[in-house]
């Protein structure tokens, strides 16, 4: 078993530009020990194929989530809320020693709305 905090990917695997915004993200999964938790976070950066977040929960690499993002319902959907699964693929340590970034490759459906980045706003 690889634990986030052990094992981090050096390689770039990401094919797609990232969009640095911060939105509200609910994470559901499963910590270290087994047990269920729901953190809500906010997204560092994202594109269509995964997104980076910051949480509290201890997690695997490999480790799986559900994942929810709030939206605004466009004239192609009437949605308001994203859903999809993920796969954490990075760790990196967050601003104090409770917090973690994870890289999270989507599993499910793809991101398809389009943002502007904070950096560039």
């Amino acid at each position: 078993m690889t634990f986030a905090n052990d094992v981090t990917p050096n390689r770039e695997r990401r094919r797609e530009r990232r969009v640095s915004v911060h939105l509200p993200i609910v994470i559901r999964g499963l910590d270290f020990g087994g047990s269920h938790f729901e953190e809500p976070t906010s997204s560092e950066n994202l594109c269509r194929g995964g997104v980076a977040l910051a949480m509290r929960n201890p997690v695997e690499l490999g480790h799986s989530l559900e994942i929810r993002i709030p939206v605004l319902p466009t004239a192609a959907s009437s949605e308001t809320v994203f859903s999809t699964r993920g796969r954490i693929v990075h760790w990196k340590q967050g601003k104090d020693a409770d917090e973690s970034i994870v890289g999270v490759e989507f599993t499910g459906p793809r991101f398809h709305r389009m943002y502007v980045s904070e950096e560039t706003s």
